[in-house]
């Protein structure tokens, strides 16, 4: 399995998670253990791909901008997930944080598989995909451990 095989894999479990989340209601214990949930998928997925995915790319000219502008992306998702933490689950503008987390994930996951992926894939090579998938899956299983 390459990088960003494995990336795709936890990607699309994301985009699940996060269409599961803007559905719940209310202050109950499906919203809470969903949006636990989601946030350590999030934040887990990040450290990982940032070590696998962006310090591999900084270290090329042609992919650096990219790479520094989806860590970026990263630190917004994180002030998102922030909000919601400090919103009540019953709020009407939860639910408006959690569309905002969706749609900004989502639009991040796309720009990722669309265009990240094809640029890291000219300065990476075969050897070092397969390398960096192993790098992301062994920060990915330390993560969830936690």
């Amino acid at each position: 399995m390459t990088l960003f095989e494995a990336l795709r894999d936890d990607h699309d479990t994301q985009r699940t998670l996060l269409d599961l989340l803007v559905k719940t209601e209310g202050n109950s214990e499906g919203r809470d253990e969903l949006f636990h949930k989601v946030k350590a998928e999030l934040q887990n997925h990040a450290a990982a791909e940032e070590r696998a995915l962006y310090i591999p790319m900084m270290e090329h000219d042609s992919t650096q901008e990219k790479a520094r502008h989806s860590i970026a992306e990263h630190h917004e998702i994180d002030e998102l997930i922030e909000t919601l933490e400090n919103t009540d689950y019953s709020s009407s503008s939860w639910v408006t944080s959690a569309q905002k987390l969706q749609h900004l994930v989502t639009h991040h996951l796309d720009e990722e598989e669309q265009e990240m992926f094809q640029a890291a894939d000219k300065v990476l090579s075969n050897s070092q995909e397969k390398e960096l998938a192993d790098v992301y899956r062994k920060e990915m299983d330390a993560h969830r451990k936690h």
